[in-house]
């Protein structure tokens, strides 16, 4: 993505709010409503296609269940130290998962986009760049591409390396020097492959508010340094200036939490600031922090429905009711973030530009 005076916005799966993740449908209204670049989820079935699916485990985003043919393929495995039991698209050729169709991830909560189930297949990383090529060309810009590579050291165990498929992937679709290209992960290992292996693009590294990566885990066990080791002032400044280009990064992009102080979003609050809100009270230094390190710094995942927000801006009405979302949208897009991921592309951007 490119320098921006207000923070990018990016359709996190497309536009799921509205339509079922990680679909064309999703991806194209994402776009149609001005978002500057859609995130795809990257795993990879058994013959190395890389496909966009939220995990490997698709039981809950697809009608496999529903295929009769593919019932002796349901089993129980572990990933990243989490036993699941569903459909795991590395047990698949893409001819076999191509025949699938997405269904809304959260029904309960998004009823109308579950209208929309079993009406679209399943897309490959093949697919999604040719949407973005095309919603560019409509926008006379270049629209940009956030691919997050999922479970890297599962795969690579698994002999499906996603960072070699990943730059063979973009090398095959003419992706290779696109100016809005950006690769993530919650693992810092394959984003230093990447660098390796010639990419191009920014690498970003995604951080939780808690745990430690699985790749560190894999490699050192109950001794690996958790997460918030990375977000320390020194952290994040070997992150922005480590010796080696492999162990250096572009940015981070931390969950919500991270970016609001802990238990001080006060409603109440008021002074210089969107709708009444002192942004500095009630945002952490960790944005200043990263920004004087050289990272680029982005937030997700902007939701309206009460029981995605943070308690403080829940409503008294059901879990799939919207809460003070547009207070807790202008406290994060006026934090000083680069970017941030949303559900919902038209209600980041109209508090974005004041429309």
């Amino acid at each position: 993505m490119r320098a921006r005076s207000t923070p990018a916005v990016i359709g996190h799966r497309g536009a799921p709010g509205y339509r079922p993740e990680h679909t064309r449908a999703a991806y194209e209204l994402a776009f149609a409503l001005g978002a500057d670049a859609v995130e795809p989820d990257i795993v990879a079935t058994k013959d190395g296609v890389l496909v966009v699916r939220h995990e490997n485990e698709i039981s809950g985003t697809t009608n496999v269940a529903d295929h009769p043919e593919f019932a002796g393929r349901r089993t129980t495995k572990e990933v990243d130290g989490i036993p699941l039991t569903g459909w795991f698209t590395e047990d698949f050729t893409w001819s076999e998962l191509s025949v699938l169709r997405a269904r809304e991830r959260l029904p309960h909560l998004r009823q109308a986009s579950a209208t929309f189930d079993d009406r679209y297949p399943i897309l490959r990383l093949s697919d999604v760049l040719e949407v973005v090529d095309a919603a560019s060309d409509a926008a006379g810009r270049a629209l940009g591409l956030v691919a997050e590579l999922k479970h890297a050291t599962y795969f690579e165990a698994a002999g499906l390396p996603l960072d070699e498929l990943f730059v063979d992937a973009l090398a095959d679709a003419g992706w290779t020097d696109h100016p809005g290209l950006v690769a993530e992960s919650f693992e810092k290992t394959v984003l230093g492959q990447l660098q390796v292996r010639g990419f191009r693009g920014r690498r970003v590294y995604l951080v939780e508010g808690e745990g430690a990566p699985a790749d560190r885990v894999a490699a050192l066990g109950a001794a690996a340094p958790g997460y918030a080791t990375d977000v320390t002032l020194r952290g994040l400044y070997a992150l922005g200036s480590a010796a080696s280009p492999a162990d250096r990064v572009d940015g981070i992009s931390v969950d919500v939490g991270q970016i609001l102080h802990s238990g001080s979003v006060a409603v109440g609050l008021f002074g210089e600031g969107e709708g009444g809100v002192d942004i500095g009270a009630v945002t952490s230094d960790l944005v200043d922090l990263a920004h004087s390190a050289g990272l680029s710094v982005y937030c997700w995942t902007l939701r309206p429905e009460n029981c995605m927000l943070p308690r403080e801006f829940r409503s008294g009405g059901r879990d799939d009711e919207w809460g003070d979302w547009r207070r807790l949208f202008a406290i994060l897009l006026h934090s000083g973030v680069d970017g941030v991921f949303v559900d919902h592309p038209d209600l980041a951007l109209a508090v974005r530009d004041g429309r």
